[in-house]
């Protein structure tokens, strides 16, 4: 099973908010979730993003992999470069 970090749309036409969740990248985008990690707003200004740190590295040392998007803003919040140092 190949498990991905990736974005899940929520909120209403033209006013979309979306969580950080983990799944099996064989689901749809909408449809069932492993795990939630946190949200990103991008309708704020600023962009509003709150991510659980902890789990996000857990899921990387796991073996689950992000999508361009989450790996950027596991990027803008440190993340990434964290969990290269672990290697």
């Amino acid at each position: 099973m190949a498990v991905k970090i990736r974005l899940k749309r929520m909120g209403r036409k033209r006013s979309a908010f979306y969580r950080v969740v983990v799944a099996d990248e064989r689901k749809p985008r909408d449809g069932g979730v492993i795990e939630e990690l946190g949200y990103y707003n991008p309708t704020t200004e600023p962009a509003t993003v709150k991510i659980n740190e902890e789990k996000a590295l857990e899921w990387l040392n796991k073996g689950a992999l992000p999508s361009d998007t989450v790996k950027s803003l596991f990027r803008k919040q440190g993340i990434m470069a964290k969990y290269n140092e672990q290697k």
